[in-house]
């Protein structure tokens, strides 16, 4: 009896020790999510923001986004978000920053940073600019973006300038400047990158309120602005302008550093 009893007891013992247990294991996840995919970056006025497309794991927990001075350099954790956009406000204009995003899971785990590496280079910007017309009033119809001040129309540092003429409003640049009409756009970010042609070639461009121009200064910067409303007298807008210059095989320098001639009448009158 003694040895049917500890037999029995040794089976109750193997079947708590092996079936029992499983009743309550667990399998851990090891699989990290997928990578983020398609990245933009959007700069602004001392901030970039970041988006990407939605993972679709269901353990999906959140994203880290990392920056780093170069796209192929280091990159360090600057902040954690579970939306598909990022706003990075620790930035400085002027200075180019790349971004990159990794997903992360509730069990921790880990997928490997983006393929994509975007850069963005944060700018200033303003909004509500006003520009009288140089034929009225010439000392407040001129614009350095470099400065961001209004000031005489042929200045030797002024970008663009305001005319109204025959019924039709124009933004003027110099022959050292140019620009360009890159059509109705709903807010100002629309327009991400210089165009690379296109330029007006009579050096004026008619303007359109809700449209966006490009304007490639003398000393090699980009900037532009978009028309929020027109009258005879004046021209509001918002602006943003880029600290950085462009590439350097595209560089221009210029040749006058005085006070510039005033318009020549046979080229105004031929509107």
């Amino acid at each position: 009896m003694r040895r049917v009893l500890l037999q029995l007891f040794s089976a109750v013992a193997v079947a708590v020790l092996t079936g029992g247990c499983r009743l309550h294991s667990v399998d851990f996840d090891s699989v990290p999510p997928a990578a983020p995919r398609e990245l933009q970056a959007v700069a602004g006025d001392n901030f970039a923001e970041v988006s990407w497309v939605e993972n679709t794991e269901n353990d999906l927990a959140g994203y880290n986004v990392y920056v780093g001075l170069d796209p192929q350099g280091d990159f360090k954790l600057v902040g954690t978000t579970r939306s598909e956009r990022f706003v990075d406000d620790g930035v400085v204009n002027g200075r180019t920053y790349y971004y990159g995003v990794s997903a992360f899971d509730f069990n921790g785990n880990e997928s490997a940073l983006s393929v994509d590496r975007v850069g963005a280079t944060p700018r200033p910007e303003g909004r509500d600019e006003t520009l009288l017309d140089y034929r009225t009033n010439p000392n407040s119809a001129g614009y350095d973006f470099s400065t961001y001040t209004v000031g005489l129309y042929n200045d030797e540092y002024t970008d663009i300038f305001y005319e109204y003429y025959n019924g039709v409003a124009y933004m003027n640049v110099w022959n050292d400047t140019d620009i360009q009409d890159m059509g109705y756009m709903s807010s100002l970010h629309e327009i991400r990158v210089a165009p690379a042609s296109g330029w007006s070639p009579s050096k004026d461009i008619p303007l359109i309120e809700g449209h966006i121009y490009v304007v490639w200064t003398w000393d090699d910067h980009y900037a532009k602005f978009r028309v929020i409303s027109i009258t005879p007298q004046r021209v509001v807008f918002d602006w943003a302008y880029q600290l950085m210059k462009g590439n350097p095989y595209l560089k221009r320098s210029r040749h006058s550093h005085s006070i510039r001639a005033p318009l020549d009448p046979v080229r105004t009158e031929s509107r």
